[in-house]
């Protein structure tokens, strides 16, 4: 009985070694997915698209000092309300209007030394960027010593990255198949693309790889603050040009090249 079941399993084991050449056979020759036959061309290319941008954003706010915490608080909340309402009659909705910063200090230094300086600042954001200079104009003329924008910005950006980001891969495409053209191949199949990132105007675009590890929310904009420009009534709203946003991006594309 030992014997006979020695002698049934020793074929077995002898099929083994051939299944596995069998399956090395048809294994590809590349970690990366070339067959013995194709040959690996990896190309780097870049592509370019231009939007309008239609929507701007910027920060107003206002600076109150007074002998007591409260007095400066109080003054403060009557003004930025003031602001708040200027927004309104212009059409901003309250939902376009954030609180960035707000502070009560002692001053300890110069010729307001002893007296408390309370600062509240908003993000404004302006939906149609046409109606954004006369924002700014609104909020000056209603006592905002704090201004800082206005950062022009598109209502969908990835529509206008994704036409780039298509750009750059017929550049890839092009490129590949003028390389296998002058060397007598072909292009056989796409082994791997890698999004590398780019820029849309002063927006950086993380590539895949970076945006799935960071957070993209944009950095606290540093606030400058200066005297107030003169009313609306006397400047007219300064014209904002909204021009146009570029998005520049960059890939890398492996193909596999086959003869022809």
């Amino acid at each position: 009985m030992t014997n006979l079941a020695a002698g049934n399993f020793a074929p077995a084991l002898a099929a083994v070694p051939l299944l596995l050449l069998a399956a090395c056979g048809q294994a590809s020759s590349d970690s990366r997915g070339v067959d013995r036959s194709e040959t690996l061309l990896s190309v780097s290319a870049t592509g370019h698209a231009e939007a309008r941008p239609d929507k701007a954003e910027f920060q107003a706010g206002i600076q109150t000092w007074a002998r007591s915490a409260k007095d400066a608080s109080s003054a403060n909340a009557r003004k930025i309300g003031e602001i708040v309402d200027a927004l309104g009659k212009l059409g901003i909705e309250e939902k376009d209007i954030q609180t960035r910063a707000v502070s009560v200090d002692r001053i300890d230094w110069g010729d307001r030394k002893g007296q408390f300086q309370a600062v509240n600042t908003v993000n404004v954001t302006v939906r149609n960027v046409d109606s954004a200079g006369a924002a700014v104009a609104a909020v000056t003329e209603a006592g905002a010593n704090i201004v800082n924008g206005p950062n022009l910005t598109m209502s969908d950006p990835e529509a206008t990255a994704n036409l780039a980001y298509a750009e750059a891969y017929k550049a890839a495409r092009r490129r590949a198949e003028a390389y296998a053209e002058a060397a007598g191949m072909e292009v056989s199949r796409v082994l791997y693309i890698r999004d590398a990132g780019g820029s849309q105007g002063m927006r950086y675009l993380p590539s895949a790889e970076v945006a799935a590890r960071i957070d993209a929310a944009p950095p606290p904009v540093a606030l400058q603050v200066a005297p107030p420009p003169p009313p609306a009534s006397e400047q007219g709203g300064a014209r904002i040009m909204a021009g146009q946003t570029a998005s520049d991006v960059s890939i890398q594309v492996d193909f596999a090249l086959r003869p022809q």
